[in-house]
Order: C-alpha cells, then sequence, then structure tokens
C-alpha cells in the first residue's frame, strides 16, 4: 500500500484500534470424549506376546493444489486485505463465503494463461500499521489469532492458501511473528513481512518509509524452516514487500538456502505501469535467488493490468499475483 492511500488506512485504523478489533467471529466448540484402560496380569508361563504398532495411514500434509514443495508448480493469486475493514483491500470488502468466491474468481481468470495449477488464497493484514502508539506504543494493531481463525480454516477448507502479513510498527517481525504459531501450524499457512512499516525507535508512520535490516529478515528465515521441520509441515511461503531497494538492508545476505522456506520478493509498488514496471526492473538488479511476487490495485494503478496483460508484461512471470 502506498502512500497515497494511507490517510483513509490510518484513519481506519486508528478507529480500529480504538474501538478494539474487528467483530469476534463464531468459534466452533470441541467435545472431549473419555474412556477407560484396563491392564490385566499375565502368567509368567504364558508365551510371550509381540506387538506391533498399528502402520500409520495419516499420509503428510500437502499444500492446496498438491505436493509439498510450493514452486515451480503453481502460481498463486491472492486478495489482500483486512477482515471487516474495506479501506485496508479487497478482502475486507465482504464475508468470508464471499471472500472465498471472489479469490476462486481472480484466480480462474489466470487458469487458461498459465501451464500451472493457480492456486486461490488469501493475503490477510494480521498486524495493522496505526497512527496512535496503542496501548504496547509499537504503533501496530495485532489482531487477535483466534479472531483470524475463522477466516484462515475457512480459506484452508476451501483449497486455498493464506499468508499473513506483519506490519509490525516499532517492533520486529519475529516477535510478532511468533503471536501467529497456532495459525502458522496449518499446512497451508505462510508469512509475508511489510518493511514499509517497520519503524525505528523514534519514527513513525507517514513521516518515511520503513525498512528492516537483513538479520532481522534471515531470524524469520530461520524460525520458520525450524517450526516448519518440527511440524512436519509443507514448503512455507515468507513473501517480503518491497518497492524501494533501501526498505530491505544488505538483501544480498538473504538466507535462501533452507528449503523449508521458499522466500519471495513481492513488488507492490503502484501508480502508472512505466513506473511499476521501472520497479519490477530494478528490484531484479542483482537480487538474491527468490522468487518473485505482483500486485495490482484496483484503484491506484493507471491502469490496472487485466490477467492476460499480467502474464503478457510482467516478466519474468511471478510465482504470486495479488490483488488490493
Amino acid at each position: 500500500m502506498h502512500r497515497s492511500a494511507v490517510l483513509a488506512f490510518l484513519a481506519v485504523v486508528l478507529l480500529l484500534t480504538g474501538c478494539g478489533s474487528f467483530a469476534e467471529a463464531a468459534r466452533s466448540a470441541s467435545a472431549t470424549a473419555t474412556g477407560e484402560s484396563t491392564s490385566a496380569e499375565t502368567s509368567t508361563s504364558a508365551a510371550p506376546r509381540t506387538t506391533t504398532a498399528p502402520p500409520t495411514t495419516e499420509a503428510p500434509a500437502e499444500l492446496p493444489g498438491g505436493g509439498r514443495t510450493l514452486f515451480p508448480g503453481r502460481m498463486i493469486v491472492a486478495l489482500y486485505g483486512h477482515p471487516g475493514s474495506a479501506a485496508l483491500g479487497l478482502l475486507g470488502e465482504q464475508g468470508i463465503a464471499a471472500s472465498v468466491q471472489r479469490a476462486r474468481e481472480h484466480a480462474a481468470a489466470y487458469a487458461g494463461l498459465v501451464d500451472v495449477p493457480v492456486v486461490p488464497a488469501f493475503e490477510i493484514i494480521a498486524t495493522v500499521a496505526s497512527s496512535a502508539p496503542g496501548p504496547d506504543g509499537n504503533y501496530s494493531a495485532e489482531s487477535d489469532p483466534e479472531e483470524l481463525r475463522p477466516w484462515v480454516e475457512a480459506a484452508g477448507a476451501a483449497g486455498l492458501y493464506v499468508v499473513l502479513d506483519l506490519q509490525p510498527g516499532r517492533t520486529d517481525f519475529l516477535t510478532q511473528a511468533k503471536q501467529y504459531q497456532p495459525l502458522l501450524e496449518l499446512p497451508y499457512v505462510g508469512l509475508a513481512l511489510d518493511p514499509e512499516w517497520r519503524l525505528g525507535p523514534d519514527q513513525v508512520h507517514l513521516a518515511g518509509i520503513g525498512s528492516v535490516g537483513i538479520d532481522e529478515v534471515n531470524g524469520v528465515v530461520a524460525w520458520l524452516s525450524r517450526l516448519a521441520r518440527e511440524h512436519a509441515l509443507p514448503q512455507k511461503l515468507l513473501v517480503l514487500h518491497q518497492f524501494k531497494l533501501a526498505m530491505i538492508q544488505g538483501r544480498e545476505g538473504l538466507d535462501t538456502a533452507r528449503p523449508e522456506v521458499a522466500v519471495m520478493i513481492h513488488a507492490d509498488g503502484q501508480g502508472a505501469q512505466g513506473a511499476k514496471q521501472e520497479t519490477w526492473r530494478v528490484l531484479h538488479q542483482n537480487a538474491p535467488d527468490v522468487h518473485w511476487g505482483w500486485k495490482n490495485f484496483y484503484d491506484e494503478d493507471q491502469p490496472m493490468l487485466t490477467p492476460q496483460q499480467t502474464i503478457a508484461q510482467v516478466d519474468p512471470r511471478p510465482d504470486m499475483i495479488s490483488y488490493q
């Protein structure tokens, strides 16, 4: 999201931080079953028994679209935004079921244009940059993971991938990422870091564009890699939003060597198509070995590319295309 849209953006966020998080979704209740276990004495003269553990029938969890590795082999097309807030992107313009359907429609528009399965997705802003410091003073409004869970689980049940986007303000990305570990333990949930909204200790939003050092990013890569290994999860997507080189300092040192994590640089510049293509070109210069994403803006692009134009004009072809 660029500065041309952030005044309305932050006004909404201020309301959110003043009034609490968005309306709490219905939560399912779980019942607990109890059973008895009995033991029997075995005679010393009885023949020894041999027991064999039953074979494991549960297959390893796969990604939406199949398999355990993200790319190559699929394209992700995502709706971006925050549930309940239309000002923050397409995702907030309708409820859960309608958002699932809208994501599917956006993905279907690419199905005949590429030679890989197209997977619809949500990119949910989990922590929203705020114009006010908030109770913790970090200029970021963190959604309760349990409030996001109905959106995340509905997306997963419908075959969508989910990316949780962090706009951390004055705290660091890893601290915020760990708050969403229960959701990231799901096999179809990845993570996005938005350095535009990563502030220094004396910075505030709109006074400049934020940035992050590569050590902080690599700390998230390492943590996400361990999480995937420990829970036998499919490969995790880690999206790094960028539209200026200075937003990720020391980018040449990005850790891309962990097979559990597919690292992506996502070009989320907006405006005239000539300027967007120049941003795309600059970001690719001396870039680390990563996957690539592209964002289409309904209101800010001049004009917004159609799916056909996106595939024809954005080279190399993105592995992820998001809509805001």
